[in-house]
């Protein structure tokens, strides 16, 4: 089954930890990924909310805004795809990505389409 993990984390406290400290975790996450090879097919940290443009469209009209959706004290920060034989799996698998003390992992299924 292939699973989502949304890697969930605080802007604020990104942007406070020390380069060192940012250059750290990026090393975990690449030690992580080569760990599990044969289950990541593929992911990206994604650009802060500040660079998001969402859309809504209601009776026909489209509505485009700056910023997320929702205000919250987690956004996105990034993503994995991965592809692995169970929900267990996947678990085992988001509990090892280093988000930080406030960070958090979301695991969606993918809904795979036929062909």
């Amino acid at each position: 089954m292939r699973y989502v993990l949304l890697i969930y984390d605080d802007e604020k406290g990104w942007a406070k930890l020390s380069e060192a400290e940012r250059h750290h975790y990026m090393g975990e996450f690449g030690k992580l990924r080569q760990e599990i090879a044969g289950q990541y097919v593929a992911g990206s940290q994604l650009q802060p909310t500040s660079a998001t443009t969402s859309v809504r469209t209601s009776n026909g009209k489209r509505l485009v805004i700056d910023g997320p959706f929702a205000e919250t004290r987690e956004q996105i920060g990034g993503f994995w795809l991965i592809d692995v034989k169970d929900l267990d799996a996947a678990i085992a698998i988001a509990a090892r990505i280093p988000s930080g003390p406030t960070g958090a992992v979301e695991i969606r299924p993918l809904v795979e389409a036929p062909a």
